[in-house]
């Protein structure tokens, strides 16, 4: 049902899995006692770096799982030849398809050396097509943690570049490991998508 691969101009997203992710590269990646800058990545993500190889490879399972019930897309995102750290684990995009509401979430945790290049809306907009054109979805959602201010700056460029709009506040929304955020959420529908497309 989900495409194996995406190309966008400067990124590769590839099915999140054992094939394509080595549980090493990922631990390696997203572990709290290696990854640079770990505790900022983590910082609004409601889940904890990997504390263990195990955790790594109990991730991939997850996702594995998921792909196969079609209950969420996730990619390993990886810079093209021409970046810099081309070819890296840079981050992990996801698409979870809530059905019954025919809508779809975007997701990203994104490496700290590799924030502030635009990746986040060059996956949202490969993702959107994914949802609208593939998928035949009609909504599609974003949102950011209260205080997570550099999702909000990037959620907001790619929104407007849809004609999407902010919807509001969910209150106590987001379970982190000691308290509960506010989550500020966003939707882009498949009208606006396409009227975007048509400008």
């Amino acid at each position: 049902m989900f495409p194996e691969s995406i190309e966008t101009d400067r990124l590769r997203l590839e099915r999140f899995c054992h094939e394509t992710v080595d549980v090493f590269e990922l631990y390696e990646a997203f572990a709290a006692r290696h990854a640079e800058g770990v505790d900022e990545v983590f910082e609004y993500v409601p889940q904890s770096p990997y504390a263990t190889t195990k955790d790594a490879a109990d991730a991939i399972d997850d996702a594995e799982r998921r792909w196969e019930e079609a209950e969420r897309a996730a990619y390993a995102v990886r810079p093209k030849p021409g970046e810099d750290g081309a070819g890296e684990l840079a981050g992990l995009a996801t698409l979870t398809c809530q059905w019954e509401h025919r809508t779809g979430q975007l997701g990203l945790i994104l490496r700290k050396p590799f924030w502030g290049r635009g990746y986040s809306g060059e996956r949202a907009a490969a993702l959107m097509e994914l949802a609208f054109e593939r998928l035949d979805l009609d909504l599609v959602t974003a949102g950011y943690n209260e205080g997570n201010e550099a999702s909000k700056r990037a959620i907001e460029r790619y929104v407007e570049a849809h004609e999407g709009q902010y919807d509001g506040i969910l209150r106590n929304w987001v379970p982190m490991d000691d308290r509960v955020d506010d989550l500020h959420r966003y939707t882009v529908s498949r009208e606006q998508y396409d009227a975007a497309a048509d400008r």
